[in-house]
C-alpha cells in the first residue's frame, strides 16, 4: 500500500489518550490482582487497540494513536522504562483541585540511558495496525513524555549527586537514541508531552520553581528550551515531532491555571518543534495575546478550543470565531484544531462516557472540515 504523505498535525487531531474500554479495566485489575497473565493481558490489550484503530480511521482521523491503553501514566511508563529510571510508591500525592492521584512516582538510580524499552514494540503494533486497516492517508502517532519531565517531576537522585549538568547530558542523549530507535520502527509522528511549563503559568508557582532551583526565571526558561531543542537537533528531516502543553488532566480536572504570557517567545519563537498543541479549552488558559509571538512559518500551532474534560459539546460558532481571533496572529494556514488534553491522562479517565468522547472528536473534525472546507 502507498504511504500518501501528509504534513502532520493535521487540521483535526488530537492529543492521543483515549478513555479505557470495560475489557481493558478488567483485565488490568484481573492481572494486577493475580488472576490474569501477562500474556493473557497483552492479547486483550492488542484485540482493544486494533477495535480504537478501526474507530479513529472510521470517524475520519488522520492521526491513529493506541489511545496510552497499555499504560497506567501518560508519563511515567515510558520514564521508568528508561535505564536508570525507576518507579515507586512515593509519599507526595499529586494534588489536582478536587481529586488526588496514585502516590506513584520515579526516581533516577543509575545513568539515565535507552536500550530495549518495551514502547518501541507498543509503537510496533500500533503502526501494524494502521497499515492493515488504513487506506495509506493515516498516520501512526506516538506520545512520550518530554525530558524536561524527567528533570522537573523526578523525586529522588540516587546516582548523580546532584551534577545536574551530566544528568541533562545523559537524558538528552538517552532522548536522541528513543527518537532514532522509535524512527527506524518506521514512527514518522511523534509528541513530546510537557506539563513542565505550567512552572511559568502564575506568579505562585513561577516563586516556587525559583526558590526550588535557585535560578532566575529566563535561565529556567532557557534551559528548558535548550533541553527539547538539543533533543530533537538530530531528528530525521521527515519526521513530524510536536509539543504538547497543558495544566493538568485527571478525573476532569486539573493542577492549576494561568496564560502563556511568560513562555510566549520561549514556545512561539525559541521551540524548534514542528507543532504546538496547546490548551485553550476555558479561561484557564489565557487570551490568545501571546500568538503575537509566533514566527516560525514552518511550525502548525494546535488549538486545543474543544474540551476533553465535560460531555457537552461547544457552540461550533464560538469555536470558529476564536480560531478568527487566533488567526490574527497566526496565519490561518499554520493553525489546527484539537481537544484541550487526552480523555485518559491516566488509566482512570475524564467523567464522560466512551460515546461522548467519540462525539467530541467528530465535533472537531466537523469544524475543521468547515474551518479549512476539507
Amino acid at each position: 500500500m502507498t504511504q500518501t504523505v501528509v504534513k502532520a498535525p493535521f487540521k483535526a487531531d488530537h492529543v492521543g489518550s483515549f478513555l479505557r474500554t470495560e475489557p481493558i479495566k478488567e483485565a488490568r485489575q484481573a492481572f494486577l490482582d493475580g488472576k490474569l497473565e501477562k500474556d493473557a493481558l497483552k492479547a486483550i490489550e492488542d484485540q482493544e487497540i486494533e477495535k480504537l484503530v478501526k474507530k479513529q480511521i472510521d470517524i475520519g482521523l488522520h492521526s491513529i494513536t493506541d489511545g496510552e491503553f497499555r499504560r497506567g501514566w501518560w508519563h511515567l511508563d515510558f520514564l521508568a522504562g528508561l535505564e536508570g529510571v525507576e518507579l515507586f510508591e512515593s509519599e507526595y500525592i499529586s494534588h489536582f483541585k478536587g481529586a488526588q492521584t496514585k502516590n506513584n512516582a520515579v526516581k533516577v538510580v543509575g545513568k539515565v540511558g535507552f536500550r530495549q524499552h518495551p514502547m518501541v514494540k507498543h509503537f510496533t503494533f500500533l503502526k501494524e495496525a494502521v497499515d492493515q486497516y488504513g487506506d495509506g492517508s493515516q498516520v501512526a502517532k506516538f506520545s512520550i513524555p518530554s525530558p524536561n519531565m524527567l528533570f522537573t517531576r523526578m523525586q529522588g537522585d540516587e546516582y548523580y549527586n546532584g551534577d545536574t549538568k551530566q544528568l541533562f547530558a545523559d537524558t538528552v542523549e538517552a532522548y536522541r537514541k528513543a527518537i532514532k530507535t522509535f524512527y527506524d520502527a518506521g514512527c514518522r509522528y511523534l509528541q513530546l508531552d510537557d506539563t513542565s511549563w505550567i512552572d511559568f503559568v502564575s506568579e505562585e508557582r513561577i516563586q516556587a520553581v525559583m526558590e526550588k532551583t535557585g535560578q532566575e526565571l529566563q535561565d529556567i526558561i532557557d534551559e528548558r528550551v535548550r533541553c527539547i531543542n538539543d533533543v530533537i537537533s538530530e531528528k530525521p528531516a521527515d519526521m513530524v515531532i510536536t509539543m504538547h502543553i497543558c495544566r493538568g488532566n485527571f478525573k476532569s480536572t486539573y493542577i492549576t491555571s494561568g496564560g502563556y504570557d511568560h513562555i510566549s517567545d520561549a514556545i512561539f519563537a525559541n521551540l524548534e518543534v514542528d507543532g504546538l498543541f496547546l490548551e485553550y479549552d476555558d479561561n484557564r488558559s489565557g487570551n490568545f495575546e501571546p500568538l503575537k509571538s509566533f514566527t516560525q512559518r514552518e511550525q502548525t500551532v494546535v488549538l486545543g478550543l474543544v474540551t476533553s474534560k465535560f460531555p457537552e459539546l461547544e457552540n461550533p460558532d464560538t469555536i470558529k470565531a476564536k480560531i478568527a481571533e487566533a488567526s490574527k496572529s497566526i496565519p490561518l494556514e499554520n493553525l489546527s484544531l484539537s481537544p484541550q488534553c487526552g480523555f485518559s491522562s491516566t488509566e482512570e479517565g475524564n467523567i464522560l462516557t466512551e460515546e461522548e468522547q467519540w462525539n467530541k472528536m467528530k465535533h472537531v473534525i466537523s469544524i475543521a472540515n468547515d474551518v479549512w472546507k476539507r
